[in-house]
Formats: structure tokens, sequence, C-alpha cells
């Protein structure tokens, strides 16, 4: 695992002699001689030892997002744990922080396993309850991820029924093979899997035939706005013409607009998930509804 304060932003290399070679465009030519990138950097730093240390103390919390059905949007499909990782003084850290910095490193398979064990604790405790939980590719070979999903499946076999794994297009495609094979040994045991932020990343439709996902959620980029994009409508109508062929669900990401959502809607997708219908919410799905119900009582 790469520490917080080993993170390399650049810096050059000798060539034949060993020795380090002066760079012919000025010593801070590529910005990283500049008090900005310094700052940048050790505010970076910073914030990987925070998510270090609310993980070492659990400072962490599991949200839970609405997936609703497009032709009956007052029925959910399923919800998304999304994980909330707090600092020292309680607040949320930004995903947007340091998401990409731990993706390849240790840091983000405790992150991904942690949001398994909340996910599948939920599941467990709420018989009705079907939810979705985001990993990497990265994390099928990393031990304490792998053993925490297949305790859970052998202490309740109605679990794998009622999961999703959700894996980004991008993670999906570093190792597609092992990513296939890890989901037909998974979906035999009852787990289905989502191809998250779809049209973000560079899947090659090959790949389609070879990985079998279950969902198909197209990232948001095409969806903000899309009821005014001539552009984006042909894109979304093309991605759901796909999940369509290879029978996969079809779930459109960030619908904050109504407008959006009648077009989605017309265009034949199957799930709506966005802030229209529900922010996350700590607050689990069963007393959600409890409260929901003590309210019309």
């Amino acid at each position: 695992m790469t520490e917080a304060g080993e993170l390399i932003i650049g810096g050059g290399s000798g060539v034949a002699s060993g020795q380090a070679q002066p760079d012919a465009r000025g010593p801070a030519a590529d910005g990283m001689d500049s008090p900005l990138a310094a700052a940048v950097t050790e505010r970076d730093a910073e914030t990987l030892q925070m998510v270090r240390r609310a993980l070492g103390d659990r400072h962490v919390l599991l949200a839970f997002q609405p997936v609703v059905m497009a032709r009956d949007t007052g029925r959910t499909a399923f919800h998304e744990g999304l994980i909330r990782i707090l600092d020292d003084g309680g607040r949320v850290i930004p995903a947007r922080d340091f998401i990409s910095a731990v993706e390849t490193c240790e840091l983000g398979r405790r992150i991904d396993t942690l949001a398994l064990e909340m996910g599948l604790a939920a599941l467990h405790r709420t018989p009705t309850l079907r939810l979705s939980v985001n990993m990497s590719a990265r994390s099928i070979g990393y031990p304490p991820w792998k053993s925490t999903l297949l305790g859970a499946l052998a202490a309740d076999s109605t679990v794998g029924e009622r999961l999703i794994l959700e894996i980004t297009e991008s993670s999906a495609m570093v190792m597609p093979d092992l990513v296939s094979v890890f989901m037909q040994e998974m979906q035999r045991l009852g787990i289905s899997f989502g191809l998250d932020d779809f049209g973000a990343g560079y899947t090659a439709l090959r790949h389609f035939k070879e990985f079998y996902f279950d969902i198909l959620k197209i990232d948001g980029q095409f969806v903000r706005g899309v009821h005014a994009d001539a552009d984006n409508q042909v894109l979304v109508s093309a991605m759901i013409a796909i999940g369509r062929h290879f029978d996969m669900f079809t779930v459109a990401e960030c619908v904050e607009d109504a407008r959006d959502a009648e077009f989605l809607i017309r265009a034949g997708v199957d799930c709506l998930q966005g802030y229209l219908y529900g922010a996350p919410s700590t607050k689990p799905p069963h007393a959600a509804q409890m409260d929901r119900r003590a309210l019309r009582a």
C-alpha cells in the first residue's frame, strides 16, 4: 500500500549515468515545484490520512438511495448502499477528494470491505431489502473482502439473492477475465451484478457477451439535461437498446429534473435513480418506511 506521505506526483529520472538530468524546460515548467502544486499535494496527503484514521476508528456510515421503477416511480426496485467516511469532526469527507488516490492501494480495498460488511448487515437485518454495494474489481483478490462475502452467504442463504454488486465500467476493464470468472461463480450463488457508470469508461462491446451483467447503469453525464440535449438523447437511447439486447435491466443515474425523467421513461429505461426520487439517507429503508406509516396514521 502506498502511504499518503509517499504519493509521488511527478519528478525527473536519471539516464545512463544514473544522475538526475536538468529539465530543459525550466525547473517549474511542469508546475510540480509551484506553491500551488505543493499545497495540493499536502492537502491530498492530509485527506488520505484522515480517511485512514476514519477507517481505523470505524467512523463510517452507509447511506441508502432508492432506485425506483420507471413505470411506477412510487415503487422502489432496490436501494444503493453508499459508504460515507467521516472526518474527526463528524463531517463527511467528499469521495471525490480521495477515491482516485485509493483505487489502486489497500486503502481502497479496506473501503470496499467495510461497505460490503455494512451492506450485508443491513440485508441480514431487513429480509425485504434488496441492496446494491459498490466494489472495485481489484477487491476480488483481496482476502478480507472475499471472506466477508463468503461468510455472509454461508450464514444466510437469502442474502445472495438480494445482493447486487456494482462494478464501475473502468474498473471492470482493468481485469476483464478475472471479473468474468468471479461473476459466474457468484451468480450461481444468486448474486446480481451491475455495470456502474456506463458510458464514462471504455468498455469494449464484445465484453458484454462475456460478462453477463444483470444491470446497466447509465452514467449521469448523459442523463443531466437529456430532455434538451439531442446528442445525449441519441446516446442514452442507444445505451438502453444495448441493455435490452443483452437482457440487462437499465438504470438512469443522477435523475434530478422531472423533464429528464419524462424523456427517460419514454425512451424505455427500466429504473431511475437520483435526487428527484430521494437523496442518500443514513436512515435504513425499513426505518424510513416506519416513519412514513406513522405520519399517515
